[in-house]
């Protein structure tokens, strides 16, 4: 460890720290990737659910969506069940809210930490260079004037590794964190449009 930190001169714990956040970087993204997969599925479900509602085979609508494994499959299966049980409207209304903002919350966690992660790799490098073109003019005022050429590629090269190591590790964390966030954005308004058409169908009176 301690050779390695000597090649990249005062970058070395930079390199180190930025190494760090890779790694983390890249399990969040897997992390991420493994439970937004399924937060999408086809509307064809809810959409029959929904139909068979509107005729009046309301048990079968219910269970059709038992099994469903996206949030918008979830909250409409708990709006049915709540309106087939009687709830007043009012307060089914409030509850679907509560429960859409926990399922976006969720789905929404660790983003942040991505997009952090994207914001302060490149920070770093930089810090990383200005500290390596520090150590380099410190070197030829020490060698008053006298140092060689190879001597400063090396300083410039060492503080220019930083750079790059941050932009390495922050370009695939600002992607995957644009590209994860959209997805939620597309499920949260899933749960939206689903809760919609629910109460459209329900503006006819069936809720109170």
């Amino acid at each position: 460890m301690n050779a390695a930190l000597s090649v990249v001169g005062t970058g070395g714990p930079i390199i180190v720290i930025l190494a760090l956040m890779s790694l983390l970087s890249v399990a969040l993204i897997v992390v991420k990737v493994l439970q937004l997969a399924h937060v999408r599925s086809a509307g064809t479900a809810r959409h029959d659910a929904l139909e068979r509602w509107s005729k009046g085979d309301r048990e079968t609508a219910i269970a059709s969506l038992a099994k469903g494994t996206s949030p918008a499959d979830r909250i409409l299966h708990y709006a049915l069940n709540a309106a087939q049980g009687k709830m007043p409207r009012k307060p089914l209304e409030a509850e679907l809210v509560r429960r859409g903002n926990a399922e976006v919350e969720v789905m929404s966690r660790h983003i942040r930490l991505l997009e952090l992660v994207a914001m302060v790799s490149p920070l770093l490098g930089l810090l990383g260079t200005v500290l390596g073109m520090i150590q380099s003019f410190q070197e030829l005022e020490l060698a008053q004037g006298a140092a060689n050429a190879s001597v400063l590629a090396g300083g410039i090269w060492q503080a220019l590794l930083t750079t790059a190591a941050g932009l390495v590790v922050a370009i695939p964390a600002a992607i995957a964190a644009t590209l994860l966030a959209t997805r939620v954005d597309a499920a949260a308004h899933d749960i939206e449009s689903a809760a919609g058409e629910f109460f459209l169908l329900e503006d006819t009176g069936t809720i109170p």
